[in-house]
């Protein structure tokens, strides 16, 4: 298992590293849904927006979408739907759609969900979009249909950050911190550098990544905007400048500096670049992550001798100790409702993934490790995105939180690290 506090790169032999997701494991009781094909959306190119909408749902785990060539009719109107027949196919839910151009590089798709038990619908709408918007509609209706069925929001609409690192035959190593849909596909090249890069973490609006660069061969802390490439060099003092992580109302960066000696934790004003400190101590205090009222911080420190987990006011103070099960405890981050936090928890070299219930202060094992680390809450706090090595390699992985639902998200020929779900 690596220190906490310093990350470890793994190297890709894909230069793109486009991420493959499948489902390893998923609830026994899986919801039967039919997505038909939508009317007319051959008119777009590339994957159909029908087909991602099956995709999104079969990967959450929790629905089991038919296939098409078991499909007794193909629907595009309400009128045209003979619900007998998806009822004698034990299906509980249908979706049918479709998709009209409207002209100048406009599309219209509307959308309608029955219960195919009961033959009544559910919800419909009617939403525009260009043809370069056609996934993220598809995962935007993908939302909409699982927040029906499950009373949960969806969060196929969100991304994800990470990094990857390719060697070409000669030795020479490309560092990339990409950002792709949460289904793996369509990934996008934030920054490239021949130095590694580490630490991405999403700024609350989902606008801005912060990271660390060790691009002019001393870390520093960049502030990157997603729409521009426009960025902002946070910190470059000496030492250690690492594990950035934003405030709740985006004004505000903790990180660790070593600037004054031994690594403590620090926070930035973005707006003036003033800078507290937030911990003093001859330990190593690091890996902060804010309370969702933007009072506390929560980090990592081996001040009891061994790493555990920390809280401390965000304005500084004396600090309590949170965990004491296991002889390894880091990485915290708090999920979206604040109630509990996930974190790597470790014994006798064993490393998982778990979740401590704030009020109770119970922790809850989630994954099998034995090298679990970098935990990060889905947006909707259903899931705990994470990275996982074993014999086979490095891969991201994510769980629910009663871990039912495994999915395990690869990298065509290679691995990749330090996941982050975007808000």
């Amino acid at each position: 298992m690596i220190p906490f506090g310093f990350m470890l790169l793994l190297f890709v032999h894909n230069v793109w590293a486009e991420l493959n997701i499948h489902i390893s494991e998923g609830v026994e009781a899986a919801i039967p849904v039919a997505i038909v094909p939508f009317g007319d959306q051959e008119s777009l190119e590339g994957e159909s927006i029908s087909s991602i909408i099956a995709s999104d749902l079969a990967r959450s785990g929790k629905f089991d979408p038919l296939s098409e060539s078991a499909m007794p009719q193909r629907p595009v109107r309400p009128d045209q739907v003979d619900f007998n027949a998806w009822h004698e196919l034990h299906q509980e839910d249908l979706v049918i759609g479709q998709v009209k151009q409207v002209g100048g590089g406009q599309y219209n798709v509307q959308f309608f969900l029955f219960d195919a038990v009961r033959g009544q619908q559910l919800t419909t709408q009617l939403i525009p979009f260009t043809a370069r918007d056609a996934r993220k509609v598809a995962h935007q209706i993908a939302d909409i249909i699982y927040l029906r069925l499950t009373g949960e929001p969806g969060a196929f609409s969100t991304r994800v950050a990470y990094v990857s690192v390719s060697a070409d035959n000669s030795g020479n190593r490309a560092y990339r911190l990409f950002v792709a849909d949460t289904d793996g596909l369509n990934p996008v090249s934030v920054i490239a550098s021949r130095e590694p890069i580490m630490s991405p973490a999403w700024s609350p609006d989902g606008r801005k990544l912060a990271y660390v660069s060790f691009e002019n061969k001393r870390a520093a802390i960049f502030v990157q905007k997603l729409a521009t490439g426009e960025r902002e060099k946070i910190s470059e003092a000496p030492g250690i400048n690492g594990a950035p992580a934003w405030s709740p109302d985006g004004g505000q960066l903790a990180m660790t500096l070593s600037k004054d000696g031994n690594p403590d934790v620090y926070v930035m004003n973005l707006a003036g670049k003033t800078l507290r400190k937030v911990t003093d101590s001859d330990s190593i205090d690091t890996e902060p992550t804010w309370s969702r009222d933007g009072r506390s911080i929560v980090f990592t420190s081996d001040r009891g001798g061994k790493p555990q987990l920390y809280m401390v006011s965000a304005a500084g103070g004396a600090a309590q100790r949170l965990t004491y099960d296991g002889d390894y405890n880091a990485r915290g981050v708090f999920s979206p409702d604040g109630k509990s936090i996930a974190m790597v928890h470790g014994n006798g070299g064993d490393y998982r993934i778990a979740v401590m219930d704030m009020a109770s202060k119970k922790l809850r094992v989630l994954t099998r490790g034995p090298a679990d680390e970098s935990p990060g809450f889905a947006p909707n706090g259903s899931m705990v995105l994470y990275a996982s090595r074993s014999a086979g390699g490095g891969q991201l992985a994510a769980i629910s939180i009663d871990g039912k639902v495994q999915q395990s998200l690869r990298i065509g020929g290679g691995e990749v690290k330090q996941p982050a779900w975007s808000p």
